[in-house]
């Protein structure tokens, strides 16, 4: 408890602090390129033949992704705290890449933890992290992927808790993470409901975001829940299957439970043992979800779907032939859900989507699977 206590202290005073504020709006403007284009794919839009679909540009990010608004933020915090080592977990390694160049930034040593079996489908992005000066920690226990890497950051930190800040990259873990990650990622919600509202002059019908652990879309929500008039469905990653392991789909298979310091919806057996996890997309491929999610899908704000690993390598194809803009696998899941719904609906209706991040890393993993798919036939 007493790192947690230390950064719930040290958040609530960054919080109140003017200056904090102000350095934090010029990176996110002059580093990380912000505001992001709220635009509108008008070749997927007339495919689909229903409502008019806008794309908010997360991928035109610095690094890719969504990631590094809150990685800059809490390297402030850390900066703030006189930590001097950052250590991360990460899955698609779009957050470890995030991480990687916010110490490079600020002149602070990373260790990033990462699960071999991300590390091998993610070869691209370890290479990113180690030119940017990171040590990429191999994490061989368990099912080598997200959680693992996790539960090796936590021992770390609570080992190393005096010079070493962990920035944890979504919207779970123990308290002060889950709030002060979606504080950070709201970004990308106040910008989207601004730009929405200057183009069309209304709210939007309907918001769409991928959910693994559930920042890219918790950040794209938050500013909109009191906003009675407009949805909202976070889609989840269904896999090959709907027998656990074959699956990371929370809120069809999970079951209340709490892990790495969070109450939430979790993928368990009945000895509530954690279960394994499958996503054709690394940073979906994760046993629990955000517990601000588990909330709004409990009162029923949220609706929560899911994408099955075939219907996210659809709309990957779909979106770069149509729009020249190749997604992250993790963006295509919830594309995958704008080609279920948009057509239903109609012309003058709204729908913005968070296209959470860019393909780069992912065109080998595609290249291979489709190959793959070709070779059955």
């Amino acid at each position: 408890m007493a790192p947690i206590d230390e950064l719930i202290s040290a958040y609530r005073e960054a919080q109140r602090d003017p200056d904090f504020h102000r350095e934090l709006e010029y990176l996110l403007s002059s580093y990380v390129g912000r505001p992001t284009p709220l635009m509108l794919a008008r070749r997927l839009t007339d495919h689909l033949g229903g409502a008019r679909i806008y794309l908010k540009r997360e991928d035109l990010c610095h690094t890719g992704a969504h990631k590094i608004n809150n990685a800059v933020g809490q390297a402030l915090l850390a900066r703030r705290m006189a930590k001097t080592r950052i250590i991360a977990e990460t899955g698609a390694g779009q957050h470890g890449v995030a991480t990687a160049t916010v110490c490079a930034l600020m002149n602070l040593k990373c260790v990033v933890y990462m699960g071999t079996e991300d590390m091998r489908r993610q070869e691209l992005n370890v290479f990113r992290m180690r030119l940017l000066g990171a040590e990429v920690v191999p994490v061989e226990s368990g099912s080598r992927t997200l959680k693992d890497a996790i539960n090796e950051a936590l021992r770390d930190w609570v080992t190393n808790v005096a010079d070493t800040y962990y920035l944890l990259g979504s919207v779970m873990g123990p308290h002060p993470y889950p709030v002060m990650v979606r504080d950070f990622q709201s970004v990308i919600g106040r910008e989207a409901r601004a730009q929405v509202l200057e183009a069309e002059g209304r709210l939007p019908d309907l918001l769409i975001a991928c959910v693994g652990g559930g920042s890219n879309s918790i950040g794209l929500f938050h500013e909109s829940i009191a906003d009675e008039s407009v949805r909202m469905i976070g889609v989840e990653a269904g896999g090959q299957g709907d027998q656990l392991g074959e699956h990371a789909a929370r809120f069809s298979g999970g079951k209340p439970g709490v892990l790495q310091g969070t109450r939430s919806y979790v993928l368990q057996d009945e000895d509530g043992q954690i279960s394994t996890t499958h996503s054709v997309s690394a940073g979906l491929d994760y046993s629990a979800i955000g517990p601000e999610h588990a909330y709004l899908h409990d009162i029923g704000r949220i609706s929560y779907s899911k994408a099955s690993d075939a219907e996210a390598l659809d709309a990957f194809q779909l979106l770069a032939r149509l729009e020249g803009i190749i997604p992250a696998l993790e963006s295509a899941h919830a594309i995958a859900e704008v080609i279920k719904v948009a057509p239903s609906m109609t012309s003058e209706q709204i729908v913005v989507v968070n296209l959470s991040g860019r393909g780069d890393k992912d065109v080998n993993t595609v290249a291979e699977l489709l190959a793959n798919h070709s070779s059955k036939e």
